[in-house]
């Protein structure tokens, strides 16, 4: 069984700037593939081989020695077989297609092999000795590490181990229905009784903060540091409406999840009233499932 933990990081001057040369070979690489896929699909209308643009990494360190220099070589790897993965999940209406990468959006980065844990610190190849902070013990084989940087600058190393399967089993014995809302955010049955879960709205809660920073952040000049200030205090805008929405569903999660055995949900087509204007706002990111049923 895989299991992620994901945990802060507090790189140095010299570590962030390492980071950042191999997050720009990564997003170069990841950039240049897709558009030799795009090419080759406008002039054949075949899509490209997985092996084909991984063979074009030797000639790429020859002519940009930078590649090399900058980038652990398995990260540039793991680029092209993520790039596969993008296109699979596309042709079979997964996802949507493989976009461009910009430096100016979340950066990411992934680490397929010799990545260590040093007592409370990730060693990294070609990067370091990190300092992190491991809220829980890291159990089991590590598979993969995914570093990545928010828009605010904060990094986080995502870890998935591989353990053994066992634990995790729920204490409760309820069949639990649950009928997604408006005003309230979740309606559950048990079959006895009814309990309402209110919908918190935390975008509406900061509306008034979120407009006032936008608004500042638009006037400014384009390329002053003014301009990146303001760009980042709307980010922590956006962050903190994210944790909170998150950690409200982790939260309810777990605890349905602790007091049952099956949880069934209706099969509501929340897409669809996410392109509703007058609903999107009170139906952004549900996070139920359709069905669990727990061993």
């Amino acid at each position: 069984m895989l299991k992620a933990i994901k945990v802060r990081l507090y790189p140095t001057t010299e570590q962030e700037i390492a980071l950042a040369k191999s997050f720009g070979c990564a997003r170069w690489y990841w950039n240049y593939a897709l558009n030799a896929c795009i090419q080759h699909y406008s002039e054949t209308g075949k899509s490209l081989n997985l092996s084909v643009y991984k063979a074009y990494l030797p000639q790429l360190k020859v002519e940009y020695p930078w590649l090399k220099e900058d980038c652990y070589s398995a990260v540039l790897q793991c680029v092209a077989i993520n790039l596969n993965k993008a296109y699979a999940n596309f042709f079979e209406g997964r996802a949507k297609f493989p976009r461009f990468k910009s430096k100016h959006h979340k950066q990411s980065i992934q680490y397929p092999q010799n990545v260590k844990i040093v007592g409370d610190c990730l060693e990294v190849p070609k990067i370091g000795v990190i300092k992190a902070v491991f809220h829980r013990s890291i159990e089991g084989k590590l598979k993969t590490v995914t570093i990545s940087k928010t828009p605010t600058e904060k990094y986080f190393a995502s870890i998935l181990c591989e353990v053994e399967e066992g634990g995790g089993q729920s204490s409760g014995d309820k069949i639990l229905g649950i009928d997604l809302g408006i005003k309230d955010f979740a309606i559950v049955h048990d079959g006895e009784q009814i309990t309402k879960h209110s919908n918190p709205k935390y975008l509406k809660r900061h509306e008034k903060n979120l407009a006032r920073k936008q608004k500042k952040f638009a006037r400014k000049v384009k390329g002053s540091n003014s301009r990146n200030k303001y760009k980042k205090l709307v980010a922590k805008v956006h962050e903190r409406v994210s944790n909170s929405r998150q950690d409200f569903l982790h939260k309810l999660s777990r605890k349905l999840v602790d007091e049952s055995q099956v949880i069934v949900v209706e099969n509501l087509n929340v897409k669809g009233l996410v392109r509703n204007r007058k609903l999107s706002r009170v139906n952004i990111r549900r996070g139920l499932g359709n069905v669990r049923q727990l061993p």
